[in-house]
C-alpha cells in the first residue's frame, strides 16, 4: 500500500504485521518487518521495483516478529533503540527462541535460523537522517519494556509499532507495564493531532481521526483495567484472540 510517493507499508498475511519502506533523496530504509518466509523471500524485488532499495533497517521494537527484516537483507544494519538492544542483551537467544515457538505452533519453515548480525543501538529520543529528511524517534514503553515510534513529519507519517492499532487492543506483556502504555499513548496523542497517516504494527493504516479514536478507546480500556471493571473490548476488536490478550492483561495489573 502506497501512502505517499516516499512511503510504502507491506502488510503481511500473518498478523497483518506491517512493514514500512521510506525514500529520500537517494536513500531507503525499512522500518520492522512482514512474517511470513516468502513474503520476506519476495521483499526484495518488491521494494526494488517499487523504487525502494533499502540501505538499512529498523525496528520499533525487539519483537521477534519485527526483527525479520534481518532474514531478507542478511547484510544490513539493524537499528534499533537503546532500550531495545539493552533487551536483547538481557535475553540472549529469545528473539530466535519465540520465532521458533510460533512458527512450530503454526507450521511456518524457514530456509535459515533467524541471526541478528550487526546491531546498532539509537539514542530515543533522537532522530535518524534519510536523505534529505529526519525521522524523529519517540519513547514508546508500554507493550513491552522498549519500543520506539517514528515520525516523518515531513511526510505526516507516524509509525507507532505495537499501539493504536485497530485489530490489537492494549496488550501488556511480560515486560510491559500499564502505567508505561498510557504515559506513550499520552505521547502519541499529540503526534497523531500532527500526523497524516498513523501506521501500526498490526491492522490497517489510519487517518489522524481514526487514530485519535483508538488513542481515546485505548486510554479507556486501560483505565478501566486499572479498576478493576468488567468491560466489552472496543468495537471491532471483540475476538477470540484479544479476548485471550485481556485475560493475559487481568494478570499484571
Amino acid at each position: 500500500m502506497s501512502v505517499s510517493s516516499d512511503a510504502l507499508v507491506v502488510t503481511s498475511g500473518f498478523w497483518q504485521t506491517n512493514a514500512v519502506a521510506l525514500r529520500a533523496a537517494g536513500e531507503a530504509l525499512l522500518i520492522d518487518s512482514p512474517y511470513l518466509p516468502d513474503e520476506l523471500d519476495a521483499l526484495p524485488s518488491l521494494l526494488a521495483g517499487a523504487g525502494f532499495e533499502p540501505d538499512g533497517l529498523l525496528a520499533t521494537h525487539a519483537d521477534f516478529d519485527h526483527l525479520l527484516g534481518r532474514l531478507a537483507f542478511p547484510g544490513m544494519t539493524l537499528g534499533l533503540g537503546e532500550g531495545s538492544v539493552e533487551r536483547l542483551q538481557r535475553e540472549p537467544g529469545g528473539v530466535q527462541r519465540a520465532l521458533r515457538h510460533y512458527d512450530a505452533e503454526f507450521y511456518v519453515t524457514r530456509p535459515a535460523p533467524l541471526a541478528l548480525g550487526q546491531v546498532q543501538g539509537l539514542p530515543v529520543p533522537g532522530r535518524v537522517d534519510i536523505g534529505d529528511r529526519e525521522l524523529e524517534l519517540h519513547p514508546a514503553e508500554g507493550h513491552t519494556a522498549d519500543g520506539m515510534a517514528l515520525f516523518d513529519r515531513a511526510l505526516g507519517l507516524l509509525v507507532v509499532g505495537d499501539y493504536v492499532s485497530d485489530v490489537e487492543i492494549p496488550w501488556i506483556s511480560k515486560s510491559g507495564s500499564l502505567e508505561e502504555y498510557r504515559a506513550t499513548l499520552a505521547r502519541l496523542a499529540p503526534l497523531v493531532e500532527e500526523a497524516a497517516t498513523v501506521v501500526p504494527g498490526h491492522g490497517a493504516p489510519h487517518d489522524r481521526e481514526t487514530a485519535l479514536r483508538l488513542v481515546d478507546e485505548d486510554m479507556d480500556y486501560l483505565d478501566a483495567l486499572e479498576r478493576g471493571e468488567e468491560q466489552p473490548l472496543p468495537s471491532g476488536r471483540d475476538s477470540k484472540a484479544q479476548r485471550g490478550i485481556h485475560a493475559e492483561n487481568l494478570t499484571r495489573v
